[in-house]
């Protein structure tokens, strides 16, 4: 996934024989997103998401399709109201380096900024395309709502060796009055 971020934005039109659009997944993507993800397992790497999850959770995925395939995806979840995350943000073996798990990355970072969401996070093996987008690594201690969330009933826990990046996105929004 490193050299899927790290490439050129513009390279990917290249690379992949045709155009690549982003755009949010629907019901329709949930299988089609959910073999992706298994299909790109890598122990420990990539944690795995049961069908059912995806189904439920497509809404929150951002695709990246080549015609009718799904060639990348990542989604925004909600930790908190002051915290979303990045996750599952994976693409195809066949069309990385060309650019898309940057501009999925990017994509998901703006959707954040649009929910209003003060920080960004991902827990990841590969922290460098983080940085370069802005992101700094953190103890996974900085994170609490992900280790409450997920971490404490993963098989991986204590002993995942991801790495915490954390995005700071500007001051929470005011709060509403009536």
């Amino acid at each position: 996934m490193e050299s899927a971020i790290d490439a050129p934005p513009q390279a990917a039109d290249d690379r992949v024989g045709g155009a690549v659009t982003l755009r949010a997944a629907t019901a329709v993507d949930a299988a089609r997103v959910h073999r992706l993800i298994t299909d790109n397992l890598v122990a420990g790497h990539l944690l795995p998401r049961p069908l059912g999850e995806v189904e439920l959770h497509v809404p929150r995925f951002l695709v990246a399709a080549a015609g009718d395939r799904i060639v990348g995806c990542g989604e925004l979840a909600r930790l908190s109201p002051a915290i979303g995350e990045v996750r599952s943000l994976v693409v195809d073996r066949a069309h990385r380096g060309a650019g898309l798990g940057r501009r999925l990355l990017r994509a998901l970072v703006d959707d954040a900024r649009r929910q209003g969401f003060p920080t960004v996070c991902a827990f990841t093996h590969r922290a460098r395309p983080f940085v370069r987008a802005g992101f700094s690594i953190v103890p996974h201690t900085w994170v609490p709502e992900k280790i409450a969330t997920d971490c404490h009933r993963c098989e991986w826990f204590r002993r995942c060796g991801q790495y915490a990046v954390v995005l700071s996105l500007g001051a929470a929004p005011p709060a509403r009055t009536r």
